[in-house]
């Protein structure tokens, strides 16, 4: 029996982790792949409206990973005009997207080169039932060669994990309270 890391696997299903994403046309020979999903008491449009949000910040652990600024707690107007090659969370660049279903995006690190590897991402908005949705993310990671790339072998899963888990839960409160005003 194979036993999965809650690092690479937080949240999704083995089925899941089986269907085809964006980010995979995106970063091909992949050495790592990571999953990410939660479920969400909103619509799909509104899911999506809250990762639009992503061009501002990105909705973490703000005193780390957006310089102490507070990321927005409600929707800023025009940040749902998405446009391939528009910056979000500052080192992703949009490369693909399809309103109310996924954004999709490549590390882009000014001045790295490879040094850093290579990382895309998708984040995949699915309808559950009536009135929910199960947001999804699939990462794909190609390491860099030598220590670094070692280092990050056993460092991303878990930062990833204790970051994206963080951003997620936050998207998902925000969107289920915007849904839940009158």
């Amino acid at each position: 029996m194979t036993t999965v890391s809650i690092a690479r696997v937080w949240g999704s299903t083995p089925v899941e982790r089986e269907r085809p994403f964006p980010c995979d046309r995106h970063l091909t020979g992949a050495s790592d792949t990571l999953f990410r999903a939660v479920d969400v008491e909103a619509p799909p449009r509104a899911v999506f409206r809250w990762l639009c949000q992503l061009k501002a910040a990105p909705y973490s652990y703000d005193w780390i990973d957006n310089f102490g600024r507070r990321s927005p707690t409600s929707l800023t107007p025009g940040l749902d005009v998405l446009e391939v090659g528009q910056r979000l969370m500052a080192l992703f660049e949009l490369v693909e997207f399809e309103r109310d279903r996924h954004l999709t995006m490549v590390l882009r690190v000014p001045g790295s080169g490879t040094r850093l590897g290579r990382l895309a991402v998708s984040y995949v908005v699915v309808p559950r039932g009536e009135t929910g949705s199960r947001l999804i993310v699939k990462l794909v990671v190609q390491y860099p060669a030598g220590p670094v790339g070692s280092a990050m072998r056993w460092f991303l899963p878990w930062g990833d994990l204790v970051m994206m888990r963080k951003q997620l839960l936050t998207l998902k409160g925000l969107a289920e309270a915007s849904c839940s005003q009158p």
